[in-house]
């Protein structure tokens, strides 16, 4: 069996509030905005901050609490949509950063909100199968370059910052017990950069500025969000997947103490409690100072959850993940 055996957290230096968005945006209804989006704060990167630089940061704390050492890493993978440059990936420039040794084998997935559980079920099978004994699994991303000024969807939704885990083998039996990931390939659309890849390369005309029907700003090099759209599909595919988690398992609501969902917005935590009759003391909440941190969502939640107290260790935690692709995961761990 394998274990989450620590996360470390990096974010931004200086949170963007709602107050000065207000200030900058008089004409938004903020109230309806913090309602269903459920952020009051996010952190955005500086203008020479990336994921990487947010990556490094963690794992060089956890090298000062002596849980990193670089000759006990197998194996590394970085989750992100906003690497430092189309080529190498992160995953190799954090391999130099880190000194670790040549046979370390390291790559880049670009998945989005769930990635965490596609990553930790990679880092599961390695150590599974014998092909590593300590993953290093970084999540981190900078998803507001990619948003608008004027897309109040998105603009007051997402933050940027990072986390890192180390996924091991497990000491006492207990750790990961369960995953199950999904895709539907099909609604791609729903969530996506129209322009700025191989199919539709950045042009003069990428950069023409549109308005949709609700006012909301953007260009094709923009995020593109079909946010009814994305919050129908899951709170119909959600809520099945977890339920089918805990049937295989032999298990129910009532036997988990945590649920840690991506944390899409308050209105998609709010939807997926009531659908799967969690308790509230049961479900963590942790958007409104950080926003929507991507990939790097559930092990910020997570590790915040543990900071205040309502995650502990001997735990039984359900982490779910969902967004771009589409696509969505699920994990039963043993905290």
């Amino acid at each position: 069996m394998t274990a989450i055996e620590a996360i470390s957290v990096a974010l931004p230096g200086t949170p963007l509030t709602n107050d000065e968005l207000r200030a900058t945006y008089p004409g938004w209804d903020f109230d309806r905005l913090e309602k269903r989006a459920g952020v009051f704060t996010r952190y955005v990167a500086a203008e020479n901050e990336t994921a990487l630089d947010f990556a490094f940061r963690a794992c060089e704390q956890l090298q000062a609490q002596g849980r990193l050492r670089a000759d006990e890493i197998d194996a590394l993978i970085f989750c992100t949509q906003t690497p430092d440059h189309i080529m190498p990936p992160n995953a190799c420039i954090l391999h130099g950063k880190l000194c670790l040794h040549p046979k370390v084998l390291a790559f880049d997935i670009t998945l989005a909100c769930s990635g965490y559980i596609y990553g930790l079920q990679l880092a599961d099978s390695f150590i599974r199968s014998g092909a590593a004994k300590r993953v290093l699994l970084a999540t981190a991303d900078t998803y507001t370059r990619f948003i608008h000024p004027g897309d109040r969807a998105t603009r007051c939704l997402f933050g940027d910052g990072g986390a890192v885990s180390i996924v091991s083998q497990s000491e006492n039996g207990r750790g990961i017990r369960a995953i199950r990931c999904g895709t539907a390939g099909k609604q791609y659309d729903k969530f996506m950069i129209p322009a700025g890849g191989m199919r539709v390369p950045c042009s003069a005309e990428t950069t023409r500025e549109t308005v949709d029907h609700s006012g909301n700003v953007r260009t094709a090099e923009h995020i593109k969000m079909d946010g009814l759209g994305v919050l129908s599909f899951f709170n119909a595919t959600v809520p099945c997947a977890v339920t089918e988690m805990l049937v295989r398992n032999g298990l129910s609501i009532v036997d988990v103490d945590l649920f840690v969902f991506h944390q899409a917005s308050q209105l998609a935590l709010d939807s997926l409690r009531v659908a799967l009759n969690i308790p509230m003391q049961k479900m963590v909440y942790d958007l409104a100072e950080v926003g929507n941190l991507v990939s790097a969502s559930i092990p910020v939640a997570l590790s915040r959850a543990f900071d205040r107290g309502q995650a502990k260790p001997g735990q039984l935690a359900l982490l779910c993940g969902f967004g771009v692709g589409l696509s969505w995961g699920t994990a039963l761990v043993d905290l």
